[in-house]
């Protein structure tokens, strides 16, 4: 069994994962998607979006980060795949279910759905490049418009050489609208020789022990329900409390958060606006969050912010 933290371009990055495998439950991240079009991306590219490759490619407290890449050229992709591991990526992840619009007129992430042969095409060439002690993994959705092909994708993948698949049950044009199809999930599992992890609308331990019911999958990725609710992984773990930790005891981890986000970047402007992005979903665990969120919407000055913080954690 495990549980990983899911992949989400502009919310899940380094800080992020860094404070979400304190808090603990997680046994494995991934990283914002790495774009590759037609070149070898330099170790800059990979350090900004992986930094944790510079810890044997874990976090802090030891959860490895796999990274993801995303692009539709295969020979590009096997060569960068390479390139993730020579750098000591402990897994190398491949995006076939991002469904943002600019990414797929590029022919990226979910449209590839339409696309099963390429899937396997691709899959086939990181495989080869990668060295077969790292894993070669793949993320994909039910499909782009419908799940005509869903078990055909999967299918390719997984003869494509894929260690796992994670599949998230909706396809693009539902997007993440409720409810993601746990059945679905459960069809492919049945329908390839490989591990499947199970991902969509997991907020609650309920929802937990529903996809895992419904889906059959022992592994369960988890993306905006971890973030809303940060010890949500911790209590599936220890099997414990039903209900999430008060908030006066994620205040310190807000402020943890805000600090690393000051640390990451000089740009004042970065760390307040990630601070009122998570705020924006923490209020839907806590109603102090939108409390704190309404105490600070209009403040700009990271000091004032982090001294509003401070105040609130002494209370």
């Amino acid at each position: 069994m495990k549980l990983v933290l899911a992949p989400m371009e502009g919310l899940v990055d380094d800080v992020m994962r860094e404070v979400l495998t304190r808090v603990g439950g997680i046994d494995l991240c991934v990283t914002e998607f790495v774009r590759v079009t037609s070149a070898l991306l330099p170790t800059r590219t990979f350090m900004r979006l992986a930094p944790e490759l510079g810890n044997q490619g874990n976090t802090s407290t030891g959860v490895p980060v796999r990274v993801q890449l995303l692009g539709s050229d295969a020979v590009c992709l096997a060569e960068n795949g390479a390139k993730a591991a020579s750098l000591g990526a402990p897994g190398v992840d491949l995006n076939f279910g991002c469904p943002a619009p600019t990414v797929n007129r590029h022919r990226g992430g979910a449209v590839l759905l339409n696309e099963p042969e390429l899937l396997h095409q691709i899959v086939a060439a990181v495989r080869r490049a990668v060295p077969a002690a790292v894993p070669v993994t793949a993320k994909m959705r039910l499909g782009y418009e419908d799940k005509s092909k869903a078990l055909e994708c999967a299918q390719a993948i997984a003869r494509g050489g894929a260690d796992e698949l994670t599949v998230h049950g909706r396809t693009k044009v539902e997007g993440y609208k409720p409810p993601a199809h746990w059945d679905w999930i459960a069809r492919i599992r049945e329908g390839v020789d490989i591990p499947v992890t199970a991902n969509g609308e997991v907020w609650t331990l309920a929802d937990y022990r529903a996809i895992r019911e419904e889906s059959g999958c022992d592994s369960v990725m988890i993306g905006r329900g971890l973030v809303a609710c940060p010890d949500l992984a911790l209590r599936i773990a220890n099997g414990g409390a039903e209900q999430p930790i008060a908030w006066e005891a994620m205040i310190p981890w807000v402020r943890e958060f805000f600090l690393l986000c000051r640390n990451k970047s000089g740009e004042e402007r970065y760390p307040v606006a990630r601070l009122k992005q998570w705020l924006g979903l923490l209020k839907r665990t806590w109603p102090e969050a939108e409390r704190l969120f309404e105490t600070i919407r209009r403040e700009q000055d990271v000091v004032n912010i982090e001294n509003i913080l401070s105040s609130t954690q002494d209370k």
